[in-house]
């Protein structure tokens, strides 16, 4: 195999798994509504255990 094909199959593969992960990462939230909700529901989280360990 020669440089080019080699580099036309590392970008291929790459854009592949690049795809896949978007799709993953996409299919939990259902939606962009969805994907704020889930964001804001991690900062909630993180603000309640915040105030849980305060020490003043």
């Amino acid at each position: 195999m020669n440089r080019v094909t080699i580099r036309k199959i590392t970008m291929t593969l790459f854009a592949a798994v690049m795809a896949f992960t978007a799709l993953t990462t996409l299919s939990g939230c259902n939606t962009v509504a969805g994907a704020g909700e889930d964001i804001e529901a991690a900062g909630d989280a993180i603000e309640n255990k915040a105030e849980k360990e305060k020490s003043y």
